[in-house]
């Protein structure tokens, strides 16, 4: 588990896709829990789940199958925050359309773990096999619940991290938009004798009329200037 923990705290976050670091935490979490051949990490946002990382194919495709029919254990336990475990999938009997589907999968037996992260549940970590039984032991469900603690903080610190990397890159091209619509109201105000509501007027109409953004506009008022057009 320090290796496991000692392995997640050097993910890097900076410039790097969220799915792509997402991706790495799983398979950090996939060498913790004993008997997962595959494992996936689902996000509830609105009721609604989605695989935010996922180690092995056969996870994905039983996290979709569940998505598909609405409900399944990843599902359940992310919504209700409680360890959800299938021994057999041949006689498990709470998720009917599912279990049949996902046999067809090559599953025999799965572990969902909600992920706690500050007094609720923001998804689960989900272990997948091809055996029956394979997280039947209480070794399986102290490893899965330790892991998905750990995994919690670190889904939620890179999904923090790409956050404010999104706000600061709005607030960036918000910027360059406002500089350069004034570097147009100049021109506009220079050229045609107005004033800077009339010129904003302007370029506020031609955005309507031509169907485009006033920042494009813009842009193409400054560049007339420096190719010597009007």
């Amino acid at each position: 588990m320090q290796e496991l923990l000692r392995d997640l705290s050097r993910v890097a976050l900076a410039d790097r896709p969220l799915d792509e670091v997402l991706g790495e935490i799983t398979a950090i979490a996939a060498r913790g829990i004993p008997g997962a051949e595959a494992t996936s990490i689902t996000l509830i946002r609105n009721e609604k789940g989605y695989t935010a990382g996922h180690h092995g194919e056969m996870a994905l495709a039983a996290d979709e199958l569940q998505y598909q029919e609405g409900y399944g254990p990843c599902l359940d336990a992310g919504r209700a925050g409680i360890v959800l475990r299938v021994d057999d999938m041949r006689t498990e009997q709470r998720w009917p359309t599912y279990v049949s589907r996902v046999l067809a999968v090559g599953i025999r037996s799965s572990m969902s773990v909600p992920l706690p992260y500050q007094g609720t549940s923001i998804g689960a970590l989900n272990n997948y096999s091809t055996q029956p039984g394979a997280f039947a032991s209480d070794e399986s469900l102290a490893a899965g619940q330790e892991v998905a603690e750990a995994v919690a903080v670190a889904v939620a610190n890179a999904d923090a991290h790409d956050r404010l990397v999104d706000q600061a890159r709005n607030m960036r091209l918000a910027m360059e938009s406002r500089a350069v619509i004034e570097q147009a109201k100049g021109v506009l105000m220079a050229q045609r004798r107005v004033d800077a509501e009339q010129a904003f007027e302007i370029l506020r109409e031609a955005s309507q009329r031509y169907n485009r953004k006033l920042r494009d506009i813009a842009v193409g008022v400054v560049a007339s200037t420096r190719s010597g057009g009007r």
